[in-house]
């Protein structure tokens, strides 16, 4: 798997792994990654996410095999095509990944399921991380994310906030996670909120936090990636969704059937048009009290 150097720990116990970006995020030097493919004399490569850069790496490396999209002005550079629209929407976009594979002969490819390799070392993490925040051992632990990699549009701060509130009444303990970048998001989100919600910056590793997120009743997030580790581990998901085609639960939705889908209706929203969402003011339209009644169903569910 040629992954970033940030998710490349996921792929433990599932694949080796290559590095394409260093620890900064930035991009590995071209020539000491097309070496390193070089070196290795792969017999085939399977591109789900397609830069000209990438696929010029793959060509150059003389590697056989290049399956790709045939929709892209640089997809010579693949010598096995799949002509599919994402932009269409028809089905997840893990499907579509899969999809790459019919050029194979792969075409009997159903019931996804994604696995993460958490182990018990990940566990003791997880466990230092309740005693750190003060959880307790028999605590009904409920995740707020409320940060996102900026992909999707998201449901406010404040209304995260009154959702932690609500649910710290009933009874439930929160953690507001998020990344050291997200770190006024969360702070924002927790303050005022009583002894109950606490802010979580993490700086554990990618695993360390799924298997905090496995520990949880509920994992509750915009779209965003820790929203798909939540549904790996096996927790219960809510996730709000903007009503833009290309940003759709239909594309980027988890894959659980342990989840409820918050999806605002534009026609409904002073701002958008024809039913076309135009900002974030339609995600206004989800309101905390239906969030909290969802979400303890769910957890009782």
């Amino acid at each position: 798997m040629l992954v970033s150097h940030y998710t490349a720990e996921l792929m433990e116990g599932v694949a080796e792994t290559i590095l394409y970006t260093q620890e900064n995020g930035r991009c590995k030097p071209f020539m000491e990654t097309l070496k390193h493919l070089r070196r290795e004399n792969f017999d085939l490569a399977i591109v789900a996410y397609p830069r000209f850069r990438l696929a010029l790496l793959l060509w150059l490396a003389g590697i056989p095999y290049r399956v790709g999209t045939g929709y892209r002005w640089y997809s010579l550079l693949f010598n096995k095509r799949v002509y599919e629209h994402r932009r269409t929407v028809e089905k997840h976009e893990a499907e579509y990944n899969i999809s790459l594979l019919s050029v194979l002969g792969c075409t009997d490819l159903k019931n996804l399921e994604a696995h993460i390799n958490i182990n018990e070392k990940d566990r003791e993490v997880a466990k230092k991380v309740w005693k750190e925040l003060g959880f307790a051992d028999n605590a009904r632990l409920i995740i707020l994310h409320p940060g996102s990699g900026g992909s999707a549009r998201n449901w406010k701060p404040e209304r995260f906030s009154e959702l932690a509130k609500e649910l710290a009444k009933r009874g439930f303990s929160v953690a507001v996670t998020g990344t050291q970048n997200e770190k006024n998001i969360v702070d924002a989100v927790t303050k005022g909120t009583g002894e109950n919600v606490k802010p979580f910056i993490s700086n554990i590793s990618l695993k360390e936090f799924a298997a905090f997120i496995e520990s949880a009743k509920l994992f509750v997030s915009n779209s965003t990636g820790p929203l798909h580790i939540a549904a790996v581990v096996g927790t219960p998901v809510i996730g709000f969704y903007p009503p833009v085609l290309v940003m759709s639960p239909k594309r980027w939705g988890p894959l659980t059937d342990k989840k409820a889908i918050f999806v605002p209706d534009p026609m409904k929203c002073p701002i958008c048009k024809n039913g076309k969402c135009r900002g974030s003011e339609c995600m206004d339209q989800i309101g905390v009290k239906e969030v909290v009644e969802t979400a303890i169903k769910l957890i009782d569910k």
